[in-house]
Order: structure tokens, then sequence, then C-alpha cells
């Protein structure tokens, strides 16, 4: 499985390098071994070095720690979703379950972020579900109605509200919510890389190609070397259908984001110098927009099967036109050159837009297919995945293991056929909102 993401992602190169670079470049054996460092493989390691401190732990990666998907998300830890991937549940009950679980992954978030004294720009800004379609505020009605009866705070907000608080005249209407937060992706990744505890042997670059299970232990195969390990944890969420895991229920999706280069004194007061804000779409393929911190817009309003997992300057430029348009269509005074840089990650989807938390075998266990809540739900499962590997128990995970298992897909060829003509549909039906 090698992985060869781009070098552009704004989130990651705003970062101070790392210099402690560790490459796996000896045959190795541990009690436990985590493939996958971003949010799910960091906090599995965290919390397996806190309960088995006298145990060899071995986390590794093929990229570098923190920047595959989880430092190039858009930074939403999301107590509430409007499209959980391609499906709405529209049972209470059912609803409640992923906003039980998005609260424990906020609250985990937050106590890292507590604990360490961690920088990561958060803000307690909640986030707004927009459109700019007339149409849709009848589906923002009926969610809000949905929200009404779980106890969730928000405010159905119209053209002009928005226009006061975003900056832009593009959307009609759109529901806010105050329970979630933004924050910098990789400023939140790169510190848990970097409080990662010192029983915990980091290797990064270093792809794992095949793995296999032979008695009792696991051992897999890296390009010049050998890990075996008693136990194994995969956290590799984009990548588990490539490592043969859950294939039947899960596949990848590639996103592509763009943000723009700071916005000047002039250029923010021309749009009312609004205060750092969110918006997801209402329509499931509309485009993710923030305005940052720093003065900096970023829109995601792409997804795609993609293959292999590596993204070409050229179909990189071809998506990030595509999100000029989308940024001059919310932004017509600013510039068209204003894109500082585009990027794109691999996620997980499953059908049903049921998470992965399991033991597969007695000394294989897997969490993944965040269905875009990857910050809080990605870091909760990995702290409770290790929980349960290390044959403890939590009411965290009985929280978890009430939601319904991912469903059955269909077989290839007909899995990518399907996906592609959704996507298809879902563009057509959100193309308004690009």
């Amino acid at each position: 499985m090698k992985i060869q993401n781009d070098s552009s992602c704004s989130w990651i190169n705003s970062l101070n390098k790392r210099s402690n670079i560790k490459f796996l470049n000896n045959d190795l054996s541990c009690e436990y071994l985590i493939v996958g460092a971003g949010y799910t493989g960091l906090s599995a390691a965290r919390k397996l070095a806190e309960l088995e401190p006298n145990q060899k732990i071995i986390l590794v990666d093929a990229q570098l720690a923190g920047e595959g998907a989880s430092g190039r998300n858009s930074g939403y830890l999301v107590d509430t979703t409007l499209n959980d991937g391609f499906t709405s549940n529209k049972k209470l009950l059912d609803y409640k379950k992923k906003t039980d679980i998005y609260k424990l992954g906020i609250d985990v978030v937050k106590k890292f972020v507590k604990e360490y004294q961690v920088d990561c720009d958060w803000n307690d800004s909640g986030k707004y579900f927009a459109s700019s379609r007339k149409e849709d505020q009848k589906i923002l009605i009926n969610f809000a109605n949905t929200l009404k009866k779980l106890n969730f705070k928000h405010i159905l907000l119209n053209r002009e509200d928005l226009k006061r608080r975003l900056g832009t005249n593009f959307y009609d209407s759109a529901l806010y919510t105050n329970g979630g937060i933004l924050l910098h992706p990789g400023k939140l990744a790169k510190a848990m890389v970097d409080t990662l505890p010192e029983n915990i042997e980091l290797y990064e670059n270093s792809p794992l190609i095949e793995w296999s299970k032979i008695n009792d232990h696991i051992k897999c195969k890296f390009q010049n070397n050998t890990i075996f390990s008693k136990k194994i944890i995969f956290c590799t969420n984009g990548f588990l259908n490539s490592l043969g895991l859950k294939t039947k229920y899960n596949f990848p999706l590639t996103l592509t984001a763009s943000m723009t280069r700071e916005l000047t004194e002039n250029e923010f007061k021309s749009i009312g110098q609004p205060k750092e804000w969110g918006v997801l779409p209402v329509r499931a393929m509309g485009a993710t927009v923030r305005m940052t911190k720093d003065r900096r817009i970023l829109i995601r309003n792409t997804a795609e099967v993609h293959k292999p997992f590596k993204m070409s300057n050229n179909e990189l430029k071809k998506r990030s036109n595509n999100q000029k348009i989308g940024i001059i269509k919310r932004f017509p005074s600013l510039p068209e050159n204003i894109i500082e840089s585009s990027w794109s990650g691999i996620v997980s989807r499953t059908r049903n837009s049921s998470q992965i938390f399991e033991k597969i075998d007695k000394n294989v266990f897997v969490a993944g297919c965040y269905n875009g809540s990857g910050i809080g739900v990605g870091t909760l499962f990995g702290e409770q995945i290790a929980i349960k590997a290390s044959n403890n128990h939590s009411d965290e995970i009985d929280i978890i293991e009430r939601i319904d298992s991912p469903t059955l897909l269909p077989p290839q060829p007909f899995l990518d056929i399907g996906v592609k003509v959704r996507l298809i549909y879902e563009r057509f039906r959100a193309r308004s909102e690009i």
C-alpha cells in the first residue's frame, strides 16, 4: 500500500517541520502494532501506552504521521450532521445514537487539548447548514424539528442574516447550530504526534505491503523489513479496503480542497469583516466552506472514486479551478487568482453511514469509516479500540457498539459503477451549490 500525497496542503505547510522522523530499517517484534498514524492511530497509541506501560508498542504509517486525511480535513469537530454519506437515517433513535458518539468525540478531543495545552485555533463558533436554493428551506425546517426533539440549540436564518454573518449573499437560508467547533486540523494532528508517550516507537514513510496471521502472531511485511506482533490494530480509514479489511463493507473516496491566501485588509472589509465561520452543505455534494481565523477561505466541493491513491498536479489543478468558481460565486469582489494551494485526501465510506469498530479476529482489531466526522469520532474510536484490544472495557464501548453495523456492499464492478452514478446524481442535484 504505497501512498503519495501532494505536498500542497495549507494546513500542513503552515506548521514547523518535524525533525525527529524515523524510518523502519530493522526487523522488529512487539506486543502491539498500530497501523496508521492519523487521529485514530495516534489516539490508540496514547491510550495503549497508558494501559500497557511495560509492553512494546509500535506505530507505523505509510507517510508522515498526521499528514494524511487527518491533517488535511476541513477542521470541523461536529455535534450534528445533516448528510451522513449517501443515506439519511430518519429514525430519531438511530440519529440520537450518532449524536451521542459525536458528543463523546468532542469530549475526548477537548480533554486532550486541555491536558496538553494544545494551540489548535479552537473556536466554539458553531456551524451553518446552508443552501442557496429556496426549496431547501423545507429540508432545514425538518432538520430543525429533529434537533428540537433532541434538545440541540439552533436558529433558522434568512439571506439577510447570512449576509451579515458570513459576508456573502450567496445563501438563501441556513440552520445554525452552536455546538460544533472549528479548529486547525494540522495543528491538532501534529500535537498528537509531538505528545506521544516515550514507550511508543513511531516509524514513518514505512508502507505496509502485506500482512498475514501465523499461528498466534501477525506477520507484517514492509518494503525491506518485517514486524511480528502479538496484536494488531488497523487505523487506516480510507485505506482499510486496500489492506483487505472489511472489503465488503467500506469503500474509499478522494476529496479535494483549496484555500486562499490571507485576505488583504481591503478585501476583508469588502465582505463585511465577518468572524470566523464554517458552512456545511444541505445537499450531499454541495460545498463545505470556511472563513478561517487568519482570514483565509477554504472550500471543498469534490468527491469521487479515484484510483490509484495518488492525484497528479494536472488532475488537482482541474479540481482547483472548480473550487475557484465556487469562491467567486460566493465572493465576487475577490480576485480570481486568490487560491494559494489545493490538495487531496482519502476518506472511507460505508453504505449506511455507520462506522467500523470491531475485533475481526482474536488478535486483529479495526476502526474507521467516519463519514465526515473524523476528528472527534476518529479520536474517540482510537482510544476505545485500544481499550478493547487490551482486554478492557468501557461505557463508551457500549455506546459505540449500539450503532448499526455497516451493511453489505454490492460486488465489483457494480460497486464502483453504483458509487460513480450516485456521485453524478448528487453532483447534478447540488450543481448550484458548487
